[in-house]
């Protein structure tokens, strides 16, 4: 049973809005028909397994607020705040971009697909779940995020199937690296833990790492998304939107990682690194990320991303910062070409080798 929260010290404001830009989560809709149509029998006996799991719900008592969360929070003041409101802010919307899309799938497919109906229902808990929670973590700190508004007045992304199965393996793989890595540097230095949030991430990043795998039989189930020339090119370049955005992401948070005792930088490429290489282990191609260029590259881009915020914190006409932020947005364009066409390393080639 949930635990009632006090009343925040600081007068609780609804957030209906998440303020928009590129780095901002997406709301996704997809072509239900060919999701329902997917021949998914090269990975029924996987598929299954993962069903009987997700029904078991192994972690339906790990998300529950103890005493621990019961006081006041008015001693993470200034940058350090902010930046971590900002953090469970993105990772609500994120989480609940997730659920709203599965449930939509669930629903969509209940006549049509009974395996992946239930799948996605299942998967939607989650999700539901891990969002509820962190908008009342939000609520400790002042500010929850009215989800039905943003249910109904969210502009919503269209993705074909396909770039679904992509996206969202690789956000619950970086999902989990990101929580594991946080949870067990946290483990050896309890001192940084300055909320309890950071209890649940072993928990947390179980749901992310089984969603994971659900959606790697998915590509698997799927010749055309691991046996094609185009496979390949997707492949690279949903690996490098993903890192991109972590790495301009963890890099506008700083002061967040800091407090945690983590040097942003290096936990950016760590959960960069872990996460290319599990993705080998489903995608045809991934990245280089030992290529001398690969995170100096990233870098770049996030201190040119920095440029930009500098730029719309000012007080200038809209149309003047728009002009002024443009070279600086062509730059991050023309180094992320650049990164994309480094030399991949073939997956399929490496799981033959390990094999």
């Amino acid at each position: 049973m949930v635990t009632s929260l006090p009343k925040p010290s600081l007068e609780t404001v609804s957030r209906k809005a998440i303020k928009e830009n590129i780095l901002t989560p997406r709301f996704y809709t997809t072509d239900f028909e060919t999701a329902a149509t997917m021949d998914l029998s090269a990975q029924e006996t996987e598929l299954q397994a993962m069903l009987a799991e997700m029904r078991a719900d192994y972690n339906r008592h790990h998300f529950v607020r103890d005493e621990s969360f019961n006081q006041s929070w008015d001693h993470i003041t200034g940058e350090v705040r902010q930046a971590f409101i900002d953090y469970l802010e993105r990772s609500c919307v994120s989480e609940f971009s997730g659920f709203l899309l599965f449930k939509e799938l669930s629903r969509k497919l209940k006549d049509r697909s009974p395996l992946l109906a239930e799948m996605f229902s299942l998967m939607a808990r989650d999700e539901a779940r891990h969002a509820g929670f962190l908008n009342k973590a939000m609520g400790d700190f002042g500010c929850t995020m009215d989800l039905g508004y943003l249910t109904k007045n969210r502009v919503y992304t269209f993705f074909p199937i396909e770039w679904v199965i992509y996206t969202v393996y690789l956000s619950e793989k970086i999902g989990y690296w990101r929580y594991i890595i946080i949870y067990r540097h946290l483990e050896k230095h309890p001192e940084n833990q300055f909320y309890p949030l950071f209890r649940m991430f072993e928990s947390w990043c179980q749901d992310e790492n089984r969603h994971g795998d659900i959606f790697k039989a998915l590509l698997r189930s799927q010749p055309k998304l691991w046996q094609t020339w185009q496979s390949r090119l997707w492949s690279r370049f949903f690996l490098l939107t993903v890192f991109a955005t972590h790495t301009l992401t963890v890099h506008e948070r700083t002061e967040f990682y800091t407090v945690l005792g983590l040097d942003a930088t290096q936990f950016d490429e760590d959960v960069i690194r872990k996460t290319n290489e599990t993705a080998a282990r489903a995608f045809p191609s991934v990245l280089d990320t030992d290529h001398p260029e690969f995170f100096q590259r990233l870098h770049t881009c996030s201190d040119l991303n920095l440029k930009m915020s500098d730029i719309d914190r000012t007080s200038q006409p809209k149309w003047l910062k728009t002009l002024r932020k443009l070279p600086f947005q062509l730059a991050i364009v023309g180094h992320l070409l650049r990164l994309y066409l480094i030399k991949p390393i073939d997956a399929e080639a490496l799981r033959g080798t390990v094999r």
